[in-house]
């Protein structure tokens, strides 16, 4: 068993100016065994590359297009995954929070909280996900500009949060679309804190497909390229053995096997920025 990397660490890994630090795994977690799988294959590939790796799932996904979705394994459950996956591979792992009760449990165990996109006004939420002292990932929401980001920052800082990653993940567009506009990486650079790339909800196509979202997985690399050229610090990917079979969100995941030779990609696009 593994000691998880400190908060302080994994905060210096993320405020690298030379470095891309990466936040990848399923959507939800579907069980125990998934989640080490991916864990497994994306720290060993990261670790070949010198990437900074971050675990994702998450035990809720509370904002399913039908209520007949799955959403999870339940905050308690899925606490006691994340934890295993944290210090049988010793990789920090981040997962999304949905109320102030859900933030502190989950502060007691994962290295980063994040706000989801649909909930980044909501004040008292970020408010208790700042009092844990965990790094903070804030998404911006789908209806905001990139410089509407600055109250959302500041609502954190107000409650003690001073380490925070902010996260582009694609603008509504019409119906049923998401555009991902790469200024906004500059432009959320401005606020002084990391800036991450969603390249997976990026390419989301939101109710899509009736009673649940679409997706255009092809196009995921094409951003991620993009959004490294752009300045990113980091890139979000939610990824699968086998997407088509994914309980959420398979339709814009990339599949596992395909993880390495992307990683690469970035990584030279990095190195070519430095």
């Amino acid at each position: 068993m593994r000691v998880p990397i400190a908060i302080a660490s994994l905060w210096k890994q993320y405020t690298s100016r030379r470095g891309l630090f990466v936040i990848a795994g399923p959507c939800v977690i579907e069980s125990e065994s998934l989640c080490l799988r991916v864990a497994e294959s994306l720290l060993k590939t990261c670790s070949k590359l010198g990437l900074s790796y971050t675990f994702k799932a998450s035990f809720d996904k509370a904002n399913r297009t039908s209520a007949k979705s799955y959403r999870g394994p339940g905050l308690e459950a899925g606490l006691k995954v994340l934890d295993r996956v944290r210090r049988e591979l010793g990789v920090p792992v981040l997962t999304d929070v949905h109320t102030e009760a859900q933030a502190t449990l989950a502060g007691q165990v994962a290295e980063v909280l994040q706000i989801p996109a649909f909930l980044c006004r909501q004040t008292d939420l970020i408010a208790a996900a700042a009092a844990t002292g965990r790094i903070l990932n804030l998404k911006k929401g789908q209806f905001l500009a990139p410089g509407d980001m600055a109250p959302v920052v500041e609502k954190a800082r107000a409650a003690g949060g001073e380490r925070i990653l902010l996260t582009e993940r694609g603008t509504t567009f019409g119906y049923h679309n998401l555009v991902a506009d790469l200024r906004s990486i500059p432009i959320l650079k401005r606020l002084g804190f990391p800036v991450v790339f969603d390249a997976t909800h990026s390419v989301q196509l939101p109710g899509g497909a009736g009673d649940r979202s679409a997706g255009e997985r092809e196009f995921a690399p094409v951003l991620a390229r993009a959004a490294v050229a752009a300045g990113a610090s980091g890139v979000f990917f939610e990824t699968h053995p086998d997407p088509d079979k994914a309980l959420s969100d398979g339709p814009n995941m990339i599949p596992l096997r395909e993880m390495g030779a992307l990683l690469q990609q970035l990584l030279a696009v990095r190195k070519a920025l430095n």
